[in-house]
Order: structure tokens, then C-alpha cells, then sequence
């Protein structure tokens, strides 16, 4: 969506991976994924190594850098996907206050049940790779986000899953020039959370 507005240029990605285990924080996913989706989007990715735990005060310094360093490099805004959770977006807005960066919310108040039908629409197809099992059942860890997923989400449960009802890895999609070969590793609950593991598919297989 950045990419078709002309007054930003992408210069980046950007996301937390917990050094312990070498994965995006929360979602799990292996940091080579993580890599192929930059790869195939054509623009770096920023991988920001996080201790585990990480109390929040230790996130704060560590994200304060992160911004300026970014400042140094001459950017001057960051976009979050964030859709309608005011509380988040506004912790966003405290922590980057002063920082020289200014957060941009392309997709806020965006008709969630409308973007996702619009995302599967233009070709997007993602795994769920971590679900809240007290929102979701545990069963649609490692389904595709397709029509038939959303057709079948259980009432209450936000098809972006915005309320964090689940987390996924995008494997292909109109924002990529090829798609990421992916397969199943196994499931596993860790934490309160089903987590889908992804392996990168050295054979060129990707999800149905």
C-alpha cells in the first residue's frame, strides 16, 4: 500500500527476533523466512535481536536505537499495520514522540472482514503460524489465509486477527516477485500459544 502512495518511499522492513531462539518475536517464524519475504518484497529487512525474556524497559532501549539509527540514515517515518486497537496505537505514538521518526497508520479503521477479502482477492496467501487457543482452536495453526479460511472463522473472530487471534507468514502475494517455498516443520504449544513451525522448502514446494 506504501509503495502506491507517492509521497513514501520504502526504504526498509523492520522486526523483532528473539536472539535465543533466532525467530520473529511472537510469531515464531525462523529468521531465513523472515529473509526470503525481504528478498522477494525486494527491500532489506532490519532484524533487531531481542533477549529472552525481554522486560519491557529492555524492549524500549533497544527500540530507541533502532530509531536513531534510522534517524542517522535519513528516514523519517515508520508505518504500522495496526487496524483499530487505540491502546497500541497510541503506546506507538508515545514511544517514537521526540525520537525524529513519525508513525504512519496507512491501514487504521480499515474494514477488517473488506481488507482481507481484498488481500486473498489480489493473490495473498499466508499460513497461520501462531493462535491464541482461547480465541481460535488450536486446529487452525497451519491453515492457509484464504476465502474458505475466513468463510469459516469462528463468530468474533477478527479475520485480520487484529485482536490476536492468530499470526501469520505471508508466502506470496502481489507485493512479492516470487513466491517463498515453504512446508510444514510440525506444531507445537509453548507459552499459552499453538505455534505452526515453516521450514524453508529447498524444493520449490509452496503451500496449497
Amino acid at each position: 500500500m506504501l509503495r502506491d502512495q507517492a509521497e513514501y518511499e520504502v526504504e526498509g522492513l523492520v522486526t523483532t527476533g528473539t536472539s535465543a531462539f533466532g525467530r520473529v518475536s511472537m510469531h515464531g517464524v525462523r529468521r531465513e523466512l523472515a529473509d526470503e519475504q525481504s528478498r522477494a518484497a525486494r527491500v532489506p529487512l532490519r532484524w533487531v535481536e531481542l533477549p529472552y525474556p525481554c522486560p519491557n524497559a529492555r524492549y524500549e532501549a533497544i527500540m530507541g536505537n533502532v530509531a536513531r539509527q534510522a534517524v542517522s540514515e535519513g528516514i523519517t517515518h515508520v508505518a504500522f499495520g495496526d487496524l483499530f486497537l487505540a491502546e497500541i496505537r497510541a503506546y506507538r505514538e508515545r514511544i517514537l514522540a521526540g525520537s525524529g521518526l513519525t508513525p504512519v497508520f496507512p491501514l487504521w479503521q480499515a474494514d477488517t472482514a473488506r481488507l482481507a477479502k481484498e488481500m486473498t482477492a489480489s493473490g495473498l496467501r499466508a499460513v497461520l503460524v501462531c493462535v491464541d487457543p482461547k480465541q481460535l482452536p488450536a486446529a487452525y495453526a497451519g491453515r492457509i489465509f484464504d476465502e474458505r479460511l475466513l468463510a469459516e472463522l469462528p463468530p468474533g473472530v477478527d479475520p485480520c486477527g487484529e485482536n490476536g487471534e492468530f499470526h501469520t507468514f505471508c508466502f506470496t502475494g502481489p507485493m512479492f516477485e516470487r513466491p517463498i517455498p515453504v512446508r510444514s516443520g510440525g506444531s507445537v504449544e509453548r507459552d499459552g500459544f499453538v505455534f505452526s513451525d515453516l521450514v524453508y522448502d529447498a524444493q520449490g514446494h509452496t503451500c496449497g
